[in-house]
């Protein structure tokens, strides 16, 4: 028998991982095994986890809490999965899933039913971070469609915009000059002026 780790994943730093904390506690995982990341399980690019991988070797145990812990992407779930179980010989326990446990049935058909449940699980996991995205994207477009405004408000044009415009539409200075005149980069002057005159329109 080797080491014992664990393993949490916070999708943000606003959310907490108490749950997760307590119950690798409970299975008594020494705290300086447990590994932490807060950030998206969308891929495998995680500092702690990089750096647990790194720390184990064979014959070690790792627990997860949930299989959406170690991530969110079906492929890269099972990717993780192949190297830690066949390429590391590290054996995984997904606490919610006893199923999950690759230290039962060692033999053909529990490998097997282990296989089956990771698949499915895995699939159920990207399946719910995609619908998160849609869910986002849906909730967004019915806000525009109330004219809710997203992003940093417009800063206001300067009090010469009006006049420094005319004289640059009208051919008395240059863009470059305009630009400076309104204490602006020469692409933004551009752009405002753009906007300007949709609006005169």
């Amino acid at each position: 028998m080797g080491n014992v780790y664990g393993y949490v994943r916070v999708s943000t730093r606003e959310q907490n991982e108490d749950r997760q904390l307590i119950a690798l506690q409970e299975v008594s995982i020494p705290e300086k095994n447990i590994f932490i990341d807060k950030q998206s399980g969308k891929d495998f690019q995680r500092p702690m986890y990089k750096r647990m991988l790194r720390k184990m070797k064979k014959d070690d145990l790792l627990y997860v809490k949930s299989i959406d812990r170690l991530g969110r992407n079906y492929v890269e779930i099972l990717e993780q999965w192949r190297i830690l179980t066949k390429e590391k010989g590290i054996d995984i326990v997904v606490l919610d899933m006893p199923l999950l446990d690759t230290r039962r049935g060692k033999d053909l058909m529990g490998t097997f039913l282990s296989d089956i449940v990771l698949q499915v699980l895995s699939f159920v996991a990207e399946n719910e971070r995609t619908n998160i995205k849609q869910r986002q994207a849906e909730g967004i477009a019915a806000a525009k469609m109330r004219g809710v405004r997203f992003g940093r408000p417009a800063k206001p044009l300067p009090e010469n915009f009006e006049g420094v415009y005319n004289q640059w539409k009208n051919e008395k200075i240059t863009g470059v000059e305009a630009a400076k005149e309104c204490g602006m980069a020469m692409s933004t002057f551009r752009y405002k002026a753009e906007i300007y005159e949709k609006t005169k329109m």
